[in-house]
């Protein structure tokens, strides 16, 4: 009995030591390794990366962005923590469609465009005469990137009180092109969402009050945001080739008296304003503008019948991108106010 005992016991014990061996051969060899976030990402493009420079150019290269030296990296402000795509947001997305204007219609209005552009405008922009347009900045510091790159770093941060760096240079660019043809245009600078990004709507609502109390001739009120499109660590940049320099896609965002919005009457004003401009960019600068975005929302565009949002590029466009867009909005602005 103790025989048996003594060989069931060393059974055992040679069975477990098998059994740890056949794990450890395993674990070592056989067995996928788990990756942290976004260590897939720097291993292609951190100056460790184990991949050759031409396998770093064909993985660029799918993506359709430029590949950068591992130099670069370091210098942007160390590892990458995700990477960036470019992308240019055709016509053929919106899922509304005519006389040459695209719109994406979330709302669940019926929009006949052909109407829109036909009605007549309640107020006509008259030239070196009192201000006519006020520019300004919900979201003032929202920034860009400071170059063309395929990734992004912890130092590029998406907001600065900088002037120089965020939205508001856009803002500058555009009123000064407006002021240059004649569109007497006021710009206000103020960062409705610095120190507090809450409530930035509100505060931009009692300075676009202000001003309208202040030069009650303006009609229209232009609101210049940057959008931001990602996905897990990918961000995307929007841009479409104009006259063969990238420019940073532009988007009109419009509300609507829809879904819960109640007190936005003339929200078919603005909208035809709007169009206007839409089709404008779409003919003088083709890929320029992404569909117009309408929603059931009011962006504090129910103060005038001639208020627009409209997002410049996103967070991983370059400031020259942004910045070159700024300058042929402006262009189209012109044509649509003064035309």
């Amino acid at each position: 009995m103790n025989n048996t005992s003594t060989i069931i016991r060393i059974s055992a014990a040679f069975s477990c030591l098998i059994i740890f061996f056949i794990y450890g051969v395993y674990a070592l060899f056989l067995r996928p390794q788990k990756s942290e976030k976004g260590v897939e990402y720097i291993n292609v493009f951190s100056p460790v990366s184990p991949k050759s420079q031409s396998e770093k150019s064909e993985d660029a290269a799918s993506e359709n962005t430029p590949v950068q030296s591992t130099a670069a990296v370091a210098a942007a402000g160390g590892e990458a923590l995700g990477k960036i795509v470019k992308r240019t947001i055709k016509s053929g997305n919106a899922n509304l469609s005519g006389s040459g204007v695209h719109i994406n219609n979330s709302t669940g209005l019926s929009i006949n465009i052909s109407e829109f552009l036909s009605g007549k405008l309640g107020y006509t922009i008259k030239k070196n005469s009192a201000v006519q347009v006020l520019i300004l900045h919900t979201h003032a510091t929202e920034c860009f990137l400071d170059g063309d790159r395929d990734y992004y770093t912890a130092a590029d941060k998406s907001r600065t009180t900088d002037n120089s760096k965020n939205v508001t240079a856009l803002g500058s660019a555009i009123s000064d092109k407006l002021n240059a043809a004649g569109i007497k245009t006021a710009h206000d600078t103020t960062q409705h969402d610095y120190p507090s990004y809450n409530q930035s709507y509100s505060r931009a609502a009692k300075t676009i009050k202000s001003y309208l109390k202040k030069y009650p001739d303006i009609k229209v009120v232009i609101d210049i945001h940057r959008d931001s499109v990602q996905s897990g660590t990918v961000k995307t940049k929007l841009t479409a080739d104009i006259a063969g320099k990238p420019a940073a896609q532009v988007m009109l965002v419009m509300g609507s008296q829809s879904g819960n919005v109640k007190n936005f009457p003339n929200w078919k004003e603005n909208l035809k304003l709007a169009m206007r401009l839409q089709k404008n960019l779409e003919s003088m600068y083709p890929d320029l503008a992404r569909p117009l975005s309408l929603m059931s929302r009011s962006y504090n565009e129910p103060l005038t019948t001639g208020s627009m949002l409209i997002e410049i590029g996103t967070e991983a466009n370059s400031f020259d991108e942004a910045k070159y867009s700024a300058g042929l909005l402006a262009d189209s602005l012109i044509k649509t106010l003064g035309g």
